[in-house]
């Protein structure tokens, strides 16, 4: 899940180091995103896994997006 997000990462701040992005990374401390990449990464997660956002889910880290994927895929 991991790997996917980076990808998704990429996308959203292509500028972004991927090889220090681990699942303990903050998204808005350690790697820089505003609100606008965290709606662009709403969107392409969107888009990547098929489903839509029904509520606002507040992220801290890359492991917390991956927990989420991890239990919306099931």
């Amino acid at each position: 899940m991991l790997e996917q997000l980076k990808a998704i990462l990429s996308k959203v701040l292509p500028d972004l180091n991927m090889e220090k992005v681990t699942e303990d990374s903050r998204l808005v401390e350690d790697l820089g995103f505003d609100s606008l990449a965290m709606m662009m990464m709403a969107m392409e997660i969107e888009d990547a896994f098929g489903f839509t956002f029904n509520e606002f889910v507040k992220f801290e880290t890359v492991g917390d997006v991956c927990r989420y994927l991890e239990s919306v895929k099931h």
